[in-house]
């Protein structure tokens, strides 16, 4: 019995991956919004709302994600997630001449279609693996950081060998087939699962710890909102320059665009490694111990490799570096979230969460222009940021376990 438990959990990883892959896709809409600018005229601006739509819209998925999940079990909720993804991409391909019609459904019905079907893998896999959360958790996640290795190419070819409203067509199919397929094969661990061999930390005797807390628990502790700010200057720090990774390297480094563009894809490789082996670290470090490592990662890079790329390989490597450490809290702030509140109402309760990734990746590129506005170098924008990453490292050594007060 023991042995088709492991099989099965292990079934979860797979299928999360696969999934995860599909649901990259959102990071590869940069491939679209060259040939969108070209063909319909967008400004850069235009052509970014829709992806600004899509982080805001995720997060808010998450939130309804969840909680449907942890009423109805994770496969329904993935299935839906895929096709509102698909829906999402179809539209896309037929309403891309218009602003608003593309960020309706590439941002709208795309993002809430991401944000269902995210937080499936991630909630089903942390119940079926409790002895090795963080290890699990980073390679859910990891397909999501490696997608854009696939389908940003994808899609350059098929923009380039069918047109933009093809493209959006074969990924709202791929979407389709990929999401829903994965998805189907989600279930929930029987209650009171736990690996063979493993047992759960005894709680100490002197605190009054909880097993698991409701969301209105959750959001009703301060321990909560410790968190989310953490993850906020997390994600935004990485957000904020993975955004502007190529106008840093023009800028600073005094590179060409082309050979900018050049480096994302290491950077996205890094990113998706970042989940992995932070997440793996973290089972053995601690995840305290794992997101300081991560914001003193930021610092290296925005202090020391940053500012002074006088050269592509030392932009390439400080880029990288942001990268990876941004990938590791993607990969860490789920487990925490069930180490500190339990996994019953994970899914709800990490979509109350994941909201300070939707606030950092809307709010995130509006923070770093204005910043570069008012002192008129990119290079200034990162001593802000770092002055955040100092601000989140004092945050988590303020963050504990939550002490449960009932009544």
């Amino acid at each position: 019995m023991a042995d088709e438990k492991l099989t099965n959990r292990w079934l979860m990883v797979a299928a999360a991956l696969v999934m995860q892959m599909c649901l990259g896709v959102l990071y590869s809409y940069s491939v679209f919004r060259g040939p969108l600018m070209k063909e319909v005229g967008f400004t850069v601006k235009q052509a970014g709302y829709p992806l600004m739509a899509s982080f805001f819209f995720f997060a808010v998925g998450m939130i309804f994600a969840g909680r449907w999940q942890d009423k109805a079990g994770p496969k329904k909720v993935a299935i839906f997630g895929g096709i509102l993804l698909a829906v999402g991409c179809v539209l896309a391909g037929l309403m891309y001449k218009t602003v608003g019609g593309l960020v309706f459904a590439y941002g709208v019905l795309g993002g809430l279609g991401v944000g269902f079907a995210y937080v499936t893998p991630i909630a089903t896999c942390i119940k079926w693996f409790p002895d090795m959360r963080g290890t699990i958790t980073g390679l859910a996640v990891f397909g999501f950081g490696a997608g854009t290795l696939v389908f940003g190419p994808l899609i350059s070819k098929l923009v380039i060998s069918s047109g933009i409203a093809n493209a959006f067509f074969v990924v709202g199919a791929i979407m389709l087939v990929g999401v829903c397929g994965s998805g189907s094969f989600f279930k929930a661990p029987p209650a009171g699962y736990k690996p063979a061999g493993w047992n759960p930390p005894t709680p100490s005797a002197t605190t009054a710890t909880k097993a698991d807390w409701s969301p209105n628990e959750m959001i009703g502790n301060g321990q909560f909102y410790v968190l989310w700010l953490i993850y906020f200057f997390g994600a935004a720090a990485g957000l904020m320059i993975i955004g502007q990774a190529v106008p840093i390297g023009v800028e600073v480094a005094k590179l060409t665009p082309a050979t900018a563009a050049a480096g994302l894809g290491t950077m996205a490789l890094l990113n998706g490694l970042g989940r992995l082996v932070h997440g793996s670290i973290s089972d053995k470090l601690g995840r305290k111990n794992t997101i300081i490592l991560c914001f003193a990662e930021y610092l290296v890079a925005f202090l020391i490799l940053l500012p002074n790329s006088d050269s592509f390989t030392k932009w390439l490597v400080g880029i990288c570096i942001v990268g990876f450490s941004y990938g590791g809290y993607l990969a860490i702030m789920p487990s925490i979230t069930a180490d500190y509140f339990g996994t019953k109402s994970l899914g709800h309760n990490y979509g109350y969460l994941f909201t300070a990734w939707g606030v950092a990746g809307v709010g995130g590129p509006f923070m770093i222009d204005a910043i570069k506005s008012a002192t008129g170098a990119v290079t200034m924008a990162m001593y802000y940021i770092s002055a955040a990453c100092v601000a989140g490292i004092i945050l988590v050594f303020i963050s504990k376990k939550p002490e449960f007060k009932g009544a």
